[in-house]
This record gives C-alpha cells, sequence and structure tokens, in this order.
C-alpha cells in the first residue's frame, strides 16, 4: 500500500487506529470523511489549508515595523495580565493602529506619534486617542530593554483633555434615578445592581465575585484591574438583596436567569436593553452607566465628609503588597466596616428627604409656560 505523503502535513493513525491528519504550523485538521487520504478532495482540501496559512502570514506584522513592536508587546506577560477589559481596549487600539502597522521603525518619533495621536482624535474621540497614546507608550517601554526601539516617544505626547462641553463620563447616579431602576430591574438584574451600589465594586468585579468570597459579613476580593485586594463589609441593604437573590448552582454569586453565571457582555447586552426602555419611558435621563455606580459610591461618601484615603480603601485604590495576608485585610475589613456605615447611613437620609414619585424625572416643558 502507497504511503502519502504531503509537505507540511501529518498523517497517522491514532491509538484507535483511526487515521488522522493536520497541518503542522497551524494545528487545522483535514477531514478524513469527507475528503479520504489519495482523493482530490484531499489534496485540494491541503492545498486550500496551505494557502490560507500563507495568507496569515503575509498579514503578520513584520520585525522591524510598529506592527511588529505591538504584536511583541502582546506577547508579553504583563498585557497578558492585565484585565479583559483593558486587553480589549488595547486591541481595538491596535485596529486603529492597523493601516500604518508597516512603519518603519527608524522613522517613529515625538512628533510623529503626536500626528498620531491628533488624528485619532479627530477620528474616534478624544478619550479614544488618549488610549492610543497610553498603547503606544506601553508598547514603547517593554520593547526598549528588547532592544527593538530606542526610546519611548509616546511619552511626551501630551493627553487630550475632555470637551468643555461633554459630559462627564460614568456620572453619579441620583437617589431617584437609583429607586426607578432598582424597583424596575428583573431579580437577578436588580440584585447585580444592588450589589454594586453598595459595594463601589467594578461591575466585572462583581460580576466574577464567587460565593467563597463572602465570608464572615464581608466580600474578600481583588480587584482585577489592579491585582489590589479588597475587603467589604456587607451592609445591611446589600445583605436584604442577597437574601433575595434566587438560588442557582454557579459557583459565582449572581447569575443570570437560566442561573448560570453573568459573563460580562452578557450583562452589558440585558442593562443596556433595561436602561434604553426606561429612557423611552421618560423614567430616567441620559448617562446612566454601570461603572457610574462606582463613581456614585465615592461622591456619597465624599459629600457625607469622609476623607480620600478611606474611599480609597473601600474601593482598592491602595497600592498593595501582593505578599498581604487576610490578617492585615481583616484590619482594612474593621475600617471600612464604619466606611460602610457611613454609606448606608447617607443613602437612607437621602432617600428620606426625597419624596417618592411614579413620574419621569425630567423637568415639565410646560411648567414655565403661562
Amino acid at each position: 500500500m502507497t504511503q502519502v505523503r504531503v509537505k507540511g502535513f501529518k498523517i497517522f493513525k491514532d491509538r484507535h487506529g483511526k487515521q488522522r491528519c493536520y497541518h503542522r504550523e497551524t494545528g487545522h485538521k483535514v477531514d478524513l470523511t469527507n475528503a479520504p487520504i489519495g482523493s482530490a478532495d484531499f489534496f485540494a482540501e491541503c492545498e486550500t489549508i496551505r494557502a490560507i496559512a500563507e495568507a496569515q502570514r503575509a498579514k503578520a506584522p513584520k520585525a522591524g515595523t510598529l506592527g511588529g513592536l505591538i504584536q511583541s508587546y502582546f506577547e508579553t506577560e504583563h498585557y497578558q495580565n492585565l484585565a479583559e477589559a483593558t486587553r480589549r481596549d488595547y486591541r481595538k487600539c491596535a485596529d486603529f493602529l492597523e493601516p500604518i502597522r508597516d512603519t518603519p521603525i527608524h522613522v517613529i518619533d515625538t512628533p510623529l506619534i503626536a500626528g498620531i495621536h491628533d488624528k485619532a482624535a479627530k477620528k474616534i474621540g478624544w478619550r479614544r486617542a488618549n488610549m492610543v497614546r497610553t498603547l503606544l507608550s506601553e508598547v514603547f517601554r517593554y520593547n526598549i530593554p528588547k532592544g527593538l526601539i530606542s526610546a519611548n516617544f509616546a511619552k511626551d505626547v501630551i493627553p487630550k483633555r475632555r470637551p468643555r462641553d461633554r459630559a462627564y463620563a460614568n456620572r453619579p447616579w441620583t437617589i431617584e434615578e437609583r429607586d426607578i431602576v432598582l424597583g424596575k430591574a428583573k431579580p437577578h438584574v436588580r440584585v447585580a445592581l444592588a450589589l454594586m451600589m453598595n459595594t463601589g465594586l467594578d461591575p466585572s468585579d462583581a460580576l466574577r465575585l464567587r460565593k467563597d468570597q463572602v465570608d464572615g459579613g464581608t466580600i474578600w476580593g481583588v480587584r482585577g484591574k489592579t491585582g489590589e485586594e479588597v475587603a467589604i463589609p456587607v451592609s445591611p441593604t446589600l445583605q436584604v438583596a442577597l437574601d433575595r437573590m434566587p438560588d442557582h448552582e454557579a459557583e459565582t454569586v449572581l447569575s443570570n436567569s437560566r442561573g448560570e453565571a453573568w459573563t460580562y457582555n452578557g450583562f452589558s447586552t440585558v442593562w443596556h436593553r433595561f436602561k434604553t426602555a426606561l429612557e423611552n419611558e421618560g423614567l430616567i435621563e441620559k448617562g446612566l452607566t454601570l461603572k457610574g455606580l462606582r463613581h456614585t459610591v465615592a461622591t456619597t461618601l465624599r459629600e457625607a465628609g469622609l476623607d480620600e484615603r478611606r474611599i480609597a480603601d473601600l474601593l482598592g485604590q491602595k497600592t498593595p503588597s501582593m505578599a498581604r495576608h487576610y490578617s492585615r485585610s481583616a484590619n482594612l475589613a474593621d475600617k471600612n466596616r464604619e466606611t460602610m456605615a457611613t454609606l448606608e447611613e447617607e443613602n437612607r437620609r437621602r432617600a428620606e428627604s426625597v419624596k417618592p414619585s411614579q413620574k419621569s424625572v425630567k423637568p415639565d416643558r410646560n411648567e414655565d409656560q403661562p
């Protein structure tokens, strides 16, 4: 029996004696059921896989170019350890830079990066432009020790400032907005919002919070974005919300309507549809975001007279030692218990000072008319 060989492909029998074939470089498997070895379909399939691999190599960033530097950074441990949302944002910035990825390293300088920054601001907005600048700064910083570039040419590029006519992103929620949203939300969405409202956790951290991280009336966690430890006491209000959480088998505290752990994209989609419906009904103003709940906690505590250090401790903004143990976090939890008591009392006071209303929070356009 003639043995078939195809350059770049491995043909073998698995431990069950069944023939297998795959492309060595890409790992792409050939379906031998539809394309038996030695048949015309088999050779055609191999040629298609080889052509795809060659096209992918042609698209790959070239060494000695901006694209090569970016790819080198994406392979670093630093990038791999970033929060998922940050990695996603950096990838989008890399997509914006795709048309100039073949720019040779030797022509890269600060004026060129400043020009890229300006163009980005016009095309994708000031905030995204600043993220492009941040990505390039990280790319240069991590490639300097490798000898791939001589300096961080993004460091001296001045970040774009928020336009004066633009509202701040992630604005704090009002008490009225909080009550309306909680009153209208479905149970599995309501408890997720309550968790964010009463802890200041990042949305992604709240959705990933595991049941075993809630112990002794305290939430023990680590901020996904920075790796900083947090120890947040469970307030009475939050405990009531958690007690009303529908039963589920997920290992996370929160779950969707199917009893499965939320994904960030899944919850964001549900939240966007829910929020848009409330806006269309005139029940809330535009501008509510999930991250705005974190700002709400910080703003409420600041207005209640707490100093920035205590607020930072609660929100996990203190630079920690990764060797810090639960005993040290326990001291932080005791300190944060007073902070949470202040938040609880301030929210209660504000709620009592606002008369409940089912009307829209928008002003009546006819009020000022005679």
